[in-house]
């Protein structure tokens, strides 16, 4: 695995627990961080020792989102390998197994966006959500023009992805991004128990079972990620997504109202 210092790696009782840990940058994504997530899932997958996967982070932060100092550079390839954000949503949705969010703080866009490939999500009490895209002069990711409405219904979707607004975990057990909200210190353990009795069972019936699940909805995660892919191509480097970033790094809020209409 591709620096694995910044994923830890836990197995027990055919339950693999990885943690993102990069909790000086609230566990954001960089390129090698998506790497090690990337690698991690996929060595996951054909491992005949791993029946359940749960994502969750160190610190105060499930995920922050992507690194803003990378967004405008994404590195997608190099010396024939796949890196980066499309690498690790790749293993994301082609993953064979069940799949487990413990959301233990501030989860940002992938914070979020991941949630909605998952089986199950636990969120700490603490934790809140945001879907900052607007706020970045771009639009939303990881299949998630079509998830989002699936899951939450389609205004509930329009005013997060509009809004930008923070999500507290009642509300996002109410919309149904998460299952269930359990107190922080209990959170881990929570998720290890809900996984151990699903590792039990054979792995080809929760192959098999995982697979008749997705099916229904994988061509629309597919075409549905290539538009986004597209329209974050447009808008990467665009006005909005400029005065953004200048806002971050002067740490002000962005004033989009002077930008010129599309």
């Amino acid at each position: 695995m591709r620096n694995p210092e910044l994923l830890l790696v836990q197995d027990a009782d055919r339950v693999r627990t990885l943690t993102l840990n990069r909790p000086q940058a609230l566990n954001a994504f960089n390129d090698d961080l998506y790497d090690a997530a990337g690698d991690a899932l996929h060595e996951a997958a054909t491992d005949d020792a791993v029946a359940v996967v749960i994502f969750t982070g160190t610190g105060r932060a499930f995920t922050a989102g992507t690194d803003l100092e990378e967004l405008a550079n994404p590195r997608q390839h190099q010396d024939g390998q796949p890196h980066g954000f499309r690498y690790f949503m790749d293993q994301v949705t082609g993953f064979p197994k069940p799949l487990i969010a413990a959301v233990n703080g501030l989860g940002v866009g992938i914070g979020l966006t991941l949630l909605p490939h998952c089986d199950f999500v636990l969120i700490s009490d603490q934790a809140r959500l945001r879907a900052p895209f607007a706020t970045l002069g771009v639009t939303v990711e990881a299949g998630n023009s079509y998830l989002l409405p699936e899951r939450i219904g389609w205004t509930n979707a329009a005013h997060l992805l509009y809004s930008a607004e923070w999500l507290d975990a009642d509300t996002c057990v109410a919309l149904g991004l998460a299952w269930k909200k359990i107190p922080g210190d209990q959170l881990l353990s929570a998720a290890q128990a809900l996984a151990r009795p699903i590792a039990a069972m054979p792995i080809s019936s929760l192959v098999h079972t995982r697979r008749l699940l997705l099916a229904p909805r994988q061509e629309a995660i597919a075409a549905a990620r290539a538009r986004e892919t597209a329209a974050f191509a447009e808008l990467v480097g665009a006005p909005a997504n400029r005065e953004a970033i200048q806002a971050f790094r002067e740490k002000r809020p962005p004033d989009f109202t002077r930008l010129p209409a599309p």
